[in-house]
């Protein structure tokens, strides 16, 4: 962007104020947004963006990491758009939701505005936010059984939805047409447009204030910084070469295995996560588009060395190969609904292929789904209900202690949506909500426990659709440690309880008023020998209920009935 230098305290502040800028866009959403999945969840992102590359400079913290990467590639396609259109101009917004372009899945709506300091083009501003419901076959757009995108969702390529600052109401008409649910669509369209008001007012502020070269500066100054801090955490890991190898349960389609590998290499400064092996692109909706695959790298580097920043220059020296026509670089019209069953099981593979080069940076494998569950139906007015929600887990264990009870997966930083709300939005009665003893990976440090979620429905009828994974292959543990228990989905009809053919995804579940599903999700892997635990530490995990005695007993021995527990 240029060549000025930039002081360390001037860089410093600089970085503060852009990440407040972000940061006050993503609560400004959160606050506006209709849909409990944004509003409560946080399943939104905002960020700053290079304005001839679309790479991230800066995205606020409150949103979800998987869009650090994802976002840049959405803000390249606009760039080629408008490129192509050839009168971008100041107050111009591109709106659009085309998974194969943009990365995640046909859910993610996002808003792209470039941002103009003096006539000239400065950056770009992007807003990502997971609607309810974008059409399709499927209430909430997770469909199990998809084997194209046009089964998953209405697809919208990237168009202005604001020329000039002028909205353009025919493509909010279309938008509004394409959605079961069109007052929350509306209202999380509104959030996402105030955000990226108030996105540019601050960069009014911020470059008034330090003006645009020294602004510029410490951008550039920031993405070196991070390739920096990139190249000597890697640089203290040794040189080798380590695999690792998991599986996705199914397609939805066909019930066969689907194996996802990873080789890292390190060489030097320098990193390598290859994925040759892994399943070629499959009929149902499990694949990603390759944009979704770089951003899970980038998520699962994240985790591994947290304080490196949510900035692009942390892949500069990270060379990622994905096989062409793999599941993780699937082609438009391939159907990519469930990505997040994908990508948790990338970064499994990561995580359990760094483990083996640098045992005291790694945990254990999580939960490793997001077990995407719709109900929907009519209420007695006639009036359409769709309650879509994700569901929570274990995390793994870790050099530093026991994994998380009850989190959300790692590919995130939302919270799963609080059942007090749920159950004041949509006709359901959740019996049960808890912790499920018995779910952890055992370890020297156990995994976190899964949950036990038990739902009612309250209107006469309804229909359900379960997205989930980790029905069969459980999630592992790392440096010695036992894996987790698996998911195990139920759903209840008037001969008893079921559960579905494929384990782990299902749809059309009907249900009449007062019948229920059930989830049980899987805990985290454990992380280093089970018989190294401190029996201590095995009697207060019985005591709480965490552990059954007679697990106790098998995984870790009779020490623990000694204690003064």
């Amino acid at each position: 962007m240029t060549d000025q230098t930039i002081d360390p305290i001037t860089l410093a502040v600089l970085a503060g104020r852009m990440e407040q800028i972000t940061d006050e866009m993503d609560a400004t959403l959160f606050r506006a947004a209709f849909n409990p999945i944004i509003a409560e969840a946080h399943d939104a992102s905002h960020g700053l963006y290079h304005a001839e590359t679309g790479d991230t400079l800066v995205q606020g913290k409150s949103g979800l990491p998987i869009f650090v990467g994802v976002m840049s590639f959405a803000v390249k396609a606009v760039i080629e758009k408008a490129a192509a259109d050839g009168d971008l101009a100041d107050g111009d917004i591109y709106i659009f939701n085309d998974a194969h372009l943009g990365g995640t899945h046909l859910s993610d709506m996002r808003l792209v505005r470039p941002y103009f300091r003096d006539g000239k083009l400065f950056c770009y501003l992007a807003s990502v936010g997971h609607w309810h419901d974008v059409g399709g076959a499927v209430p909430g757009n997770y469909n199990p059984a998809a084997t194209e995108a046009f089964q998953e969702a209405f697809i919208l390529p990237p168009v202005r939805i604001a020329r000039k600052g002028v909205l353009q109401q025919d493509i909010i008409d279309i938008l509004m047409r394409n959605t079961r649910l069109p007052q929350s669509a509306m209202g999380d369209l509104n959030g996402q447009l105030g955000a990226l008001d108030l996105g540019a007012r601050r960069l009014d502020e911020l470059l008034g204030e330090y003006g645009s070269k020294t602004v510029a500066a410490a951008l550039d100054a920031l993405a070196n910084r991070a390739e920096t801090l990139m190249r000597s955490e890697v640089e203290a890991l040794p040189d080798g070469r380590w695999e690792a190898e998991d599986f996705l349960d199914n397609d939805g389609i066909t019930d066969t295995p689907l194996p996802i590998k990873v080789a890292l290499e390190i060489d030097g400064d320098r990193m390598i996560l290859d994925f040759e092996g892994t399943a070629p692109a499959t009929a149902g909706p499990v694949n990603i588009a390759l944009p979704t695959a770089v951003a899970c790298c980038y998520v699962a580097i994240k985790h591994i060395f947290p304080d490196l920043p949510a900035n692009a220059g942390v892949m500069r020296p990270v060379e990622i190969r994905v096989p062409e026509k793999s599941l993780l670089s699937a082609e438009f019209p391939a159907p990519v609904g469930g990505y997040t069953e994908t990508i948790l099981r990338m970064i499994d593979v990561i995580f359990s292929a760094a483990s083996q080069a640098a045992p005291d940076k790694v945990v254990a494998n999580a939960y490793g789904t997001i077990n995407a569950l719709s109900i929907a139906g009519k209420r007695s007015n006639g009036q359409p209900w769709v309650m879509f929600s994700f569901y929570g887990g274990g995390h793994g264990g870790s050099p530093e202690g026991d994994g998380l009870n009850h989190g959300n997966a790692p590919i995130s930083t939302a919270t799963i949506p609080p059942l007090e709300i749920l159950e004041a939005a949509y006709p359901v009665m959740f019996r049960q909500w808890a912790l499920r003893p018995d779910s952890a990976g055992a370890g020297t440090h156990r995994g976190g426990l899964g949950a036990t979620y038990e739902i009612e429905v309250l209107e006469e009828q309804a229909e359900a659709f379960l997205f989930g994974e980790r029905g069969r292959f459980a999630p592992q543990g790392v440096v010695g440690g036992a894996p987790a228990a698996t998911n195990i989905f139920e759903y209840e009809q008037d001969d008893g309880w079921h559960q579905p053919p494929m384990t782990s995804k299902m749809r059309g579940i009907k249900l009449k008023k007062g019948q229920r599903v059930k989830l049980m999700t899987p805990g985290g892997g454990g992380y280093g020998t089970p018989l190294e635990r401190d029996p201590k530490a095995v009697a207060r995990d019985v005591a709480l209920g965490y552990v059954t005695a007679e697990a106790a007993t098998e995984t870790y021995g009779t020490a623990w009935q000694e204690t003064d527990q």
